[in-house]
């Protein structure tokens, strides 16, 4: 069985009809038959995204779907994989990635973190 990486472009085109990518990630979910694996930053990063009062019920049932999904993992916060990646967010200043990239890059195992 496949395992992807879920990051949080890929929950927002899944939750909003207008982002431009809808159309390709409903798809791809619907015919997928794998598993994945998401951080709570991730999560952090979506809620903020979705924190306008209209849109936090979707935020919340999202992520309990997500919570009681056997074919979901969500990384728990760690301060070991925070303090990694806070150290990769250090050491990379040519690149714009968010300190939410450089913990998920060390979580996908991503040969570019190093």
């Amino acid at each position: 069985m496949k395992t992807v990486f879920t990051d949080t472009p890929y929950y927002l085109a899944l939750v909003n009809s207008f982002d431009q990518h809808h159309s390709t990630v409903s798809q791809w979910t619907a015919s997928f038959d794998g598993t994945s694996v998401t951080t709570a930053w991730v999560l952090v990063e979506l809620a903020n995204a979705m924190s306008q009062t209209a849109n936090r019920p979707f935020f919340l049932s999202l992520l309990r779907d997500l919570q009681t999904d056997d074919r979901v993992t969500i990384i728990p916060p760690d301060k070991d994989l925070f303090d990694r990646g806070l150290d990769l967010y250090s050491r990379r200043p040519d690149k714009d990635w968010s300190l939410t990239d450089c913990i998920s890059f060390l979580v996908m195992g991503n040969s570019l973190a190093v």
